[in-house]
């Protein structure tokens, strides 16, 4: 299967994936082990000239009836009038439309898909009103165009895949295998310059033989990832390897006409070539992932805050080049596929002040201190392996803060998470 979209990490980890159960932490986060797991995969499809006129046409009449279905909703909300559900909202933006001169060509799509624009942003509202997630938006021309399709409405063959009153449209370079013919009832399509099928699988998850080993993994600027047993893995730095050529690219773009073919044409360039540097990150994330998930029982890393730490001027771009909230992201799915354990320790524990061997704590250092040797027992540290190693210490700690109570920042993946205390050396692995 080809990892080509930018956007793949982000479909093949959906929420129906979570953390493996643990057996070595408290007992009330043992989770029951499941054989069976929904993932999601995706697919680059090469459709014809045709193919990708109906393509075009199907995503542009879904997106103008969720705008439609939105904008009735939004009204009727500020007019106070009760909330229609999805079957009359589907009666006025979609039957009662194609009557009109205005909207009549939406006969010349599935209405599978229209059906579903108007299903999904009724469901984002309840989501909103429990407070799970933000309102839905408008679609615009501009942003990534996708289409979903549920029901018996696609299906896999031979050859691809076949979409209502779209056609046939082969995977690159791949064939589906045997466990992907009896997909589960939904699609998503995108258009981005490439095009991408995806759908969700039933797999049975495929058990490792338990080693007994344990590792902690700091993550870092200057090595993407250090262990606990010392290895520390380079960071690939894809980004600042191929900034050359996107400059001159972006340089040509400025001096386009707004609105005109050429300035369309230079965006799919400069797009094109990010989406090749992603490609390269998110490959070399996966091999690293799934050889840090085979070689131990089980992984500890930290809970950083990324979505903060990238607004540091000085160390946005290498933050965001290294990929670490997509590399958490991989060991999650991994672990729970193989049936492995991820520790996910809190972010406030002081991994880089305390010392591993002793116990102490030595203080806050500035980053240009690399390594030191400890007054007490006269051990050298490294600083990130020094950290690594704490992080692996805390990982099956309890879960409770300071107060007793359990830890706002702490997010269960896999069996339990470490408290914002560190117990010096406590660990339930041998």
């Amino acid at each position: 299967m080809e990892r080509g979209s930018p956007s793949f990490a982000s479909c093949l980890l959906g929420p129906g994936i979570q953390g493996a159960p643990s057996q070595d932490c408290h007992p009330q986060a043992l989770l029951n082990p499941v054989k069976i797991l929904a993932l999601p995969v995706r697919y680059r499809c090469e459709p014809t000239s045709r193919q990708k006129i109906a393509l075009a046409q199907a995503v542009g009449c879904a997106g103008v009836v969720w705008n439609d279905a939105l904008a009735l909703r939004r009204k009727l909300c500020q007019e106070g009038e009760k909330y229609p559900g999805s079957g009359q909202l589907q009666k006025r933006c979609i039957t009662q439309a194609k009557r009109t001169a205005e909207r009549s060509w939406l006969g010349a799509v599935s209405a599978s898909m229209l059906q579903q624009s108007v299903r999904d942003p009724d469901k984002a509202f309840r989501n909103r009103w429990k407070g799970k997630f933000r309102a839905p938006r408008f679609k615009k021309r501009s942003n990534a165009q996708s289409i979903r399709i549920c029901g018996k409405e696609f299906r896999t063959t031979d050859r691809g895949i076949r979409f209502p009153r779209i056609g046939e449209r082969n995977c690159v370079g791949v064939a589906l295998s045997p466990a992907l013919q009896a997909p589960a009832p939904s699609s998503r399509t995108g258009r981005a310059g490439r095009y991408c099928a995806g759908f969700v699988v039933e797999v049975e998850r495929k058990q490792l033989e338990p080693n007994g080993k344990a590792v902690g993994i700091d993550l870092g600027a200057a090595s993407l990832a250090v262990a606990s047993d010392g290895e520390k893995i380079a960071p690939p730095k894809f980004l600042r390897a191929a900034l050359t050529r996107p400059r001159k690219l972006q340089r040509n773009l400025k001096h386009k006409q707004r609105g005109s073919h050429r300035l369309a044409k230079a965006r799919l360039l400069v797009a094109g070539l990010h989406t090749k540097v992603s490609d390269k990150r998110l490959d070399f994330l996966h091999e690293l992932g799934t050889r840090l998930i085979r070689e131990n029982q089980a992984v500890s890393i930290e809970n950083l805050h990324v979505a903060g730490m990238v607004k540091n001027r000085k160390l946005s771009k290498a933050i965001a080049d290294a990929g670490w909230r997509t590399f958490r992201t991989l060991l999650e799915y991994k672990a729970e596929l193989y049936g492995r354990v991820l520790h996910v320790v809190s972010r406030w524990l002081p991994t880089s002040q305390v010392r591993s061997v002793c116990g102490r704590r030595a203080g806050k250092k500035p980053l240009s201190v690399r390594a030191w040797t400890c007054p007490a027992c006269g051990t050298e540290h490294d600083r990130d392996v020094n950290a690594a190693r704490n992080i692996l210490a805390a990982s099956p700690a309890a879960r409770l803060n300071g107060r007793g109570a359990e830890s706002k920042t702490s997010l269960p993946v896999s069996g339990c998470e470490a408290s914002t205390r560190l117990e010096g050396g406590v660990s339930c692995f041998s």
